[in-house]
């Protein structure tokens, strides 16, 4: 078993391990025990009650942040004629208009966070799954990131506003970033309702008896905080 530091040890004899902690102790709590030099990311993860085998059992959705992720966010379009005028005027980082674009991302290429596209551009998209389906890059109907040209200055400016993509992974867990460790403990308890919020109207009507299981919030190379779950599925942005 891997030994841990003077930092992280300090850290975590912060924690009640025996404590569901109501989620705005908790902010406060992994605001406290984040101990990187870097601004760390604060990350919720989440035990669903949910069989990731069965098709009618997946979850798979988009929440914009209200404060967003605290980092920048670098936007690549693919998109042809009017959806390539809208894309750069919108302010995508990359558009992606040529063969040239497809053969470099076949090639390695990812250096952006988002991946949009345009319905007639899928074609040639689809082609990069590979590449792009391992690091979350793909886009995707059900994930709001294939839309007609007239719907991108929308959703690139959502994108950089702090719009996360959340899904069941095969392990029956959901893994989102809700901010940095800098951010104010109320701006996180706000992210995570607003999460919280979306992932309750993503429920799938297959789902029966508990939705949620556990949840556990942590910095990066912090320590585990359990959240109370039946507290959390009952948020409410507060006006």
């Amino acid at each position: 078993m891997a030994k841990h530091g003077k930092k992280y040890t300090a850290a975590a004899a912060k924690v009640d391990y025996s404590t569901y902690y109501d989620p705005k102790a908790a902010m406060d709590l992994v605001k406290e025990t984040s101990i990187t030099k870097f601004d760390a990311t604060i990350e919720v993860h989440l035990r669903m009650g949910l069989d990731p085998r069965q098709a009618d059992q997946q979850v798979r959705d988009v929440v914009v942040l209200p404060h967003g992720l605290g980092k920048t966010v670098r936007v690549l379009v693919f998109a042809q004629g009017e959806g390539a005028t809208l894309a750069t005027q919108a302010g995508a980082d990359i558009v992606a208009d040529s063969d040239e674009w497809i053969a470099k991302i076949q090639a390695g290429f990812t250096d952006f966070d988002v991946a949009i596209a345009t319905p007639d551009m899928m074609g040639k998209a689809g082609k990069l799954g590979r590449v792009l389906g391992p690091r979350g890059l793909m886009p995707n109907p059900k994930a709001g990131t294939v839309v007609p040209p007239s719907d991108l200055p929308r959703v690139i400016e959502e994108a950089r506003a702090g719009r996360v993509e959340f899904r069941l992974d095969k392990t029956g867990n959901i893994h989102v970033p809700i901010g940095k460790a800098s951010f104010e403990a109320q701006k996180l308890y706000e992210n995570f309702a607003a999460f919280m919020e979306a992932l309750k109207k993503a429920r799938p009507s297959a789902a029966k008896g508990i939705f949620i299981r556990r949840i556990t919030i942590a910095s990066t190379m912090g320590p585990g905080i359990k959240i109370d779950a039946n507290t959390a599925q009952n948020l409410k942005l507060e006006e």
